[in-house]
């Protein structure tokens, strides 16, 4: 059952009736991996009190494209929050701390390992204060194992765990993807994780660890890597915009330089594409007829579709393929995502405020829940725009949270 605990708010989410409502989160930590699983948490409902260092915060508030001092990824990364400002290195501080750990259902921290043990919050120690307590650990390389005490960012896990390896041009080095997905890998493993753990509490009452590496999430995407390797030692290499073994799929350049991504391998797709661009034998081969079959002519079929690509504009190309059914796309930047009719029907760009009024479009919530859907109550908060409120449904006076404030251990 859920950890009873007072309201700490003034604002919205006092009445959230999301599928997690009445579920405190403490966020601890900063940047990516860790706050992105909160807020996938804040979005379907659950309180999330987001803890900062006082006068600095989060770094991430200083990221890229900022807004009266803040990033613009913040108002996306920070939604749905409260901000509490608290000096972690204070004995006051660390007693704050207890009394909301007490009252907490999930714990999200990305530390080192080993943060926690030094402030005297081993999960033995937070299981003694709140049995019930969840603890979601995000790190780089897990709380175990030789590496276990090395940093660890995105970049590096995405490395170590296998897809830099298979990222960019055959015969060109490794490239990254242009956002920090080994981080929010890290971040759905990490939801995951405390959604089932809370799912074996309502069982058992319980809580327990939920240990989540950066690096094994990177490598629990890796498909068949590990099994190609072990059975047949096959080290797969990078290809390019080609999926390897798997054909056609594949990028390909219209005439007007467009780019388009065809995904023509399943078998009676294959036929349907040929016959659209003329290629009625290569739709009747039998050796073409399986994907087996079609590898071993991989040259031959990807050069027949860039030169069809490459003879038309790319609104001709779409239209064609889409009248035969064959999934293609244009590779969409985020102008085209903005002004896509896709994106608008499903409620993927929604525009909210700021304080001062001007508007913000941020990314809409998923999954897409029928009767319990997730949502955004408010954009990124200013730093301990919420210390006061939390402080005060923790018991604490005016008095004491004006003296705390005096002693900057808020």
């Amino acid at each position: 059952m859920p950890t009873s605990h007072p309201s700490s708010n003034d604002v919205a989410s006092d009445t959230t009736t999301g599928p997690l409502a009445g579920i405190r989160v403490l966020e601890l930590g900063t940047l990516i991996a860790g706050p992105f699983a909160s807020r996938m948490l804040g979005e379907f409902g659950a309180e999330v009190v987001k803890v900062e260092t006082p006068g600095t915060g989060d770094p991430i508030r200083k990221w890229r494209v900022l807004h009266e001092g803040n990033s613009l990824w913040w108002a996306v990364q920070a939604r749905n929050k409260k901000s509490i400002t608290l000096n972690l290195k204070s004995p006051e501080g660390l007693s704050v701390l207890k009394k909301l750990l007490a009252t907490t259902d999930i714990l999200v921290e990305n530390f080192r390992p080993g943060q926690l043990e030094k402030w005297g919050l081993s999960p033995e120690a937070l299981h003694a204060l709140n049995p019930g307590l969840i603890v979601v650990r995000l790190s780089g390389y897990g709380q175990t194992g030789p590496y276990k005490d090395r940093p660890g960012f995105g970049a590096i896990a995405e490395s170590i765990g296998g897809m830099r390896f298979l990222s960019g041009e055959v015969d060109k080095p490794p490239v990254r993807v242009g956002i920090s997905i080994g981080d929010s890998l890290a971040g759905l493993h990490a939801v995951i994780g405390a959604l089932l753990a809370l799912q074996h509490r309502h069982k058992t009452g319980k809580g327990q660890v939920v240990d989540v590496a950066l690096y094994e999430s990177v490598f629990n995407m890796m498909e068949s890597l590990l099994p190609e390797y072990d059975f047949a030692g096959v080290v797969r290499q990078r290809s390019g915009a080609s999926l390897p073994g798997i054909v056609p799929s594949n990028t390909y350049t219209c005439g007007d330089g467009g780019y388009i991504v065809i995904g023509g391998n399943g078998d009676a797709i294959f036929k349907r594409l040929m016959v659209a661009i003329g290629r009625n034998d290569f739709a009747e081969s039998p050796e073409m007829a399986t994907n087996d079959g079609r590898v071993k002519h991989t040259a031959l079929i990807d050069d027949t579709i860039a030169q069809w690509c490459a003879q038309r504009p790319i609104d001709e190309a779409l239209a064609v393929l889409e009248n035969a059914d064959v999934p293609v796309s244009k590779i969409y930047s985020i102008a085209d995502i903005v002004q896509d009719p896709q994106f608008a029907a499903r409620g993927m760009l929604e525009e909210h405020p700021f304080a001062d009024g001007k508007t913000l479009k941020v990314p809409g919530v998923v999954p897409k829940l029928s009767d319990t859907p997730g949502g955004t109550r408010w954009l990124g908060p200013a730093l301990g725009e919420h210390t006061d409120a939390v402080l005060r449904g923790l018991g604490y006076g005016d008095e004491e949270i004006a003296a705390f404030r005096r002693g900057g251990v808020v």
